[in-house]
C-alpha cells in the first residue's frame, strides 16, 4: 500500500500563488510515477503535472509557465508550485502515484486539497 497527504491548498486571489505538498509513505520505489490530478464541480479530474520515466516534468497545456512540480526524495514528498493562478483553476488537487507490479499498475490517491481562486 501507498499512502499519500496532500497538504496546501486555500484561498488566494487571481493571480496569486500557492505551493502544495504530497507527503508519501507506504511500500512505493519511487517518486517519479507521482504527479498531481485536478478536478473541478462538474468535470472530470484532469493531469495537471507529472514526471516523466526520463526524470523530465510534464504539464497539462494550460499551466505550462506557471506551475512548477518538484520533489525531494529525502522528504519522500512531491511539490506542486502555482503561480499566476486563474479562478477557473479553482479545484480540488489530488496526489496520485502509480505503483507498477506483475499485473500491471496500481494507483493510489491522496483525499485532496482545495485551491480557491476568487477575488
Amino acid at each position: 500500500q501507498v499512502q499519500l497527504v496532500e497538504s496546501g491548498g486555500g484561498s488566494v486571489q487571481p493571480g496569486g500563488s500557492l505551493s502544495l505538498s504530497c507527503v508519501l509513505s507506504g511500500s512505493y520505489v519511487s517518486l517519479t510515477n507521482t504527479a498531481w490530478y485536478r478536478q473541478s464541480p462538474g468535470n472530470q479530474r484532469e493531469l495537471v503535472a507529472s514526471f516523466t520515466t526520463r526524470a523530465t516534468e510534464n504539464y497539462a497545456d494550460s499551466v505550462k509557465g506557471r506551475f512548477t512540480i518538484s520533489r525531494d526524495n529525502s522528504r519522500d514528498t512531491v511539490y506542486l508550485q502555482m503561480n499566476n493562478l486563474r479562478p477557473e483553476e479553482t479545484a480540488v488537487y489530488y496526489c496520485n502515484h502509480k505503483r507498477y507490479g506483475l499485473n500491471g499498475p496500481t494507483d493510489y490517491w491522496g483525499r485532496g486539497t482545495q485551491v480557491t481562486v476568487s477575488s
